[in-house]
């Protein structure tokens, strides 16, 4: 029985061998990667299996590389996949651009892929321009009339740029900016109406692809509308304002009038009160004057007759001169018998 169960032992152990070497040593990759002049050796794959790497994904990603007139050594596949790279796609992207005729390497490529960007899309964007829509931004001339602009941005993606640099945000507001720019020191509305393109024109000349990763190509005003009269409702909003400070300036002016009328009309009955004081003072100095002998009785009335006169006076220039009686006139039909 013991010899029995000896060669099924045997045949098992070659088979389970067979199986590890085949794993291990990927004998039909490294046919395949020799016959299409990708060559890698056997330390090679057997190593990538031990780091756990595809041996397939590097194959034949090289493979695809060698096929296109690309050369890509293995070791730098296998760090790109190691860092958490899309092998494929780099080398898919590199195919692309090299037929293209867009200048890219392998380590721009993978820096692009390992930024997050999507580099294959990049190429395309490089070979097929993309068009970036703006919102409506609006901004006013110096006529006061508010403008309204749409345009259209054309855009190319800049390989060198493309890692580290703005994206569509940044040029979508830089575009915006311009635009406020161009209409705000435009003389008229009707100049930005007539001459639209002249909007396209500044601000391609500000250079607003600067750092960013793109490569503005053209921008084309798509829709221009007229908004509201900002300089008149501003006007208005200043002439109310002005009227309401000229009301409560002369609201101030009247109460400072009243109260100064009121302060006058205090100090006349304060002078009020000083006379009547003084002319209070006048019976007590007569009887003073009298007890002292420097007055007497017939000063006294001589005094009394002066008044009496001044008051006399006083009464006759109020009534005034009397006016002439108007004679009647005689009826119709009475005789005058005053002539004969």
């Amino acid at each position: 029985m013991f010899v029995s169960i000896f060669p099924l032992f045997i045949l098992a152990l070659i088979i389970g061998f067979l199986i590890v070497f085949l794993y291990l040593i990927p004998v039909p990759l490294w046919i395949a990667a020799w016959s299409s002049g990708a060559y890698v050796g056997l330390a090679n794959l057997i190593g990538m299996r031990f780091r756990r790497v595809p041996p397939h994904i590097v194959v034949n990603a090289r493979i695809s590389a060698a096929k296109a007139g690309i050369n890509i050594d293995a070791d730098e596949l296998e760090a790109l996949y190691l860092a958490g790279g899309n092998v494929k796609s780099v080398v898919q992207a590199l195919i692309s651009a090299d037929k293209a005729n867009i200048n890219m390497s392998f380590s721009i490529g993978s820096s692009i892929d390992l930024a997050g960007r999507n580099v294959l899309e990049a190429v395309k964007m490089s070979v097929i321009p993309k068009i970036i829509e703006t919102p409506v931004v609006a901004a006013v001339a110096k006529d006061g009339i508010q403008v309204m602009a749409k345009s259209r941005v054309t855009v190319r993606a800049n390989m060198e740029r493309l890692i580290g640099g703005a994206g569509e945000q940044t040029v979508i507001a830089r575009v915006g900016e311009g635009i406020v720019t161009t209409i705000g020191s435009a003389d008229s509305y009707k100049v930005v109406l007539e001459n639209p393109d002249s909007i396209s024109k500044r601000v391609l000349e500000k250079g607003l692809d600067s750092g960013t990763a793109f490569e503005i190509l053209s921008i084309d005003i798509a829709d221009v509308d007229i908004g509201e009269n900002i300089g008149a409702r501003l006007q208005t909003k200043q002439a109310m304002a002005d009227k309401e400070i000229a009301q409560a300036r002369a609201e101030s002016r009247r109460a400072l009038a009243v109260a100064a009328e009121q302060e006058m009309k205090a100090k006349v009955q304060e002078m009020k009160a000083k006379v009547i004081e003084a002319e209070a003072q006048v019976p007590l100095a007569m009887a003073d004057a009298f007890r002292k002998g420097n007055m007497g009785v017939m000063d006294y009335y001589h005094l009394k007759n002066i008044d009496s006169d001044t008051h006399m006076r006083e009464s006759i220039s109020q009534m005034g001169p009397e006016k002439p009686a108007t004679p009647e006139k005689p009826k119709q039909g009475e005789e005058d018998h005053t002539h004969g």
